[in-house]
């Protein structure tokens, strides 16, 4: 299974990498901010916009502890998903707003309920959270909808990745692996850039990363070795509030990423030929290569020496590697040496 395909994209070997901008909360509860995020998504570039679709009720308690200070606006994480979330409706909104911009909408499922939600709005693949790869219920949720799933493997041992290929493969589930450290920002010693050859070599699968670095290198770095799929958190500004933005690029930086998508995949998609290369700049090679020429202006019925020759531009002459065979014929004209020596200059039987 080298490829799947979410919506008109396909995704895998020879095909251009898939960029996803994730939103997660930064949109911070504000329709208007998810608006927001979709249109500076579509106007750089992006493939896909992906957002969080937490419910609090069904996937959190009032136990759970905040992964990171926040502001105090809410007094816990069950509080703060509850903000967090939109109605069925305007999730639907949202993503009919994606699709008028050409560019995909996805949305991670941290519950069975969340799938059922975003089932009927028409959602073209799945993502499996770094969080959920112990989360079966929420797996066979996804595989019952036979759409492709993006699996991220930002907390799992190699032996629970396997595990949760096994099930996709044994339910005939499309599906991509996304090579990921769950920390925020991750630091670039941590990356794993060589673990996206290995999933690709164990599972024949389309391959990525999950970057949370804040930076666009791992993901330019990524492309360089045939990512199939670069995921990276956005934000309007590195000033912004929220948790994620410490790991996050701007939309100035995914512009440049999505550019450079572009320009490796060009450069991918063309191998060249040197030797016809080389016959398309013969124009160009005259101009910079070199010939034989005069060290020093020489008169009528002097005999050629080597010490003589020089190499000078351009190469349309008699190229300085045929330098021997002027050695020791005599001229048969005065010759200045701010032109190329040609064989009309030269008497051609040896002196």
């Amino acid at each position: 299974m080298s490829h799947i395909k979410i919506g008109s994209h396909k995704i895998g070997e020879g095909e251009k990498c898939f960029v996803i901008a994730e939103v997660a909360q930064a949109h911070e509860g504000s329709l208007g901010q998810a608006f927001a995020f979709i249109d500076a998504a579509a106007a750089v570039g992006a493939g896909a916009i992906k957002f969080q679709t937490h419910i609090a009720a069904a996937e959190s308690t009032r136990d759970e502890a905040f992964r990171v200070p926040m502001s105090g606006q809410d007094k816990t994480r069950y509080d703060y998903w509850k903000r967090m979330e939109f109605t069925p409706e305007q999730w639907a909104v949202l993503a009919k707003h994606a699709k008028e911009l050409d560019i995909i909408f996805l949305s991670s499922a941290f519950s069975v309920e969340a799938v059922e939600l975003l089932k009927k709005i028409g959602m073209p693949a799945w993502k499996i959270g770094s969080g959920e790869f112990k989360s079966a219920e929420l797996m066979r949720a996804m595989i019952k909808t036979k759409k492709p799933i993006l699996l991220s493997t930002g907390m799992s041992r190699y032996d629970e990745v396997k595990d949760s290929v096994k099930i996709f493969q044994q339910n005939k589930t499309p599906f991509a692996i996304l090579q990921c450290t769950s920390h925020y920002p991750t630091a670039y010693e941590n990356i794993g850039l060589n673990v996206l050859e290995e999933y690709r070599s164990r599972y024949k699968c389309p391959v990525g990363l999950s970057d949370h670095s804040g930076t666009p290198y791992p993901a330019l770095a990524a492309m360089a070795q045939d990512a199939n799929m670069i995921e990276l958190h956005v934000t309007f500004d590195p000033l912004s509030y929220g948790p994620d933005v410490p790991a996050s690029v701007t939309f100035d930086e995914l512009a440049f990423i999505c550019d450079a998508r572009d320009a490796y995949h060009v450069m991918a998609q063309n191998p060249v030929d040197k030797d016809k290369m080389a016959a398309k700049m013969e124009k160009m090679r005259g101009l910079f290569t070199k010939s034989v020429a005069l060290a020093a202006p020489q008169k009528k019925g002097t005999v050629i020496s080597a010490k003589m020759l020089a190499p000078k531009k351009p190469g349309t002459g008699i190229p300085f590697t045929e330098k021997d065979k002027l050695v020791g014929l005599r001229l048969k004209r005065d010759v200045p040496s701010d032109r190329l020596l040609n064989w009309e200059d030269v008497d051609r039987a040896k002196a």
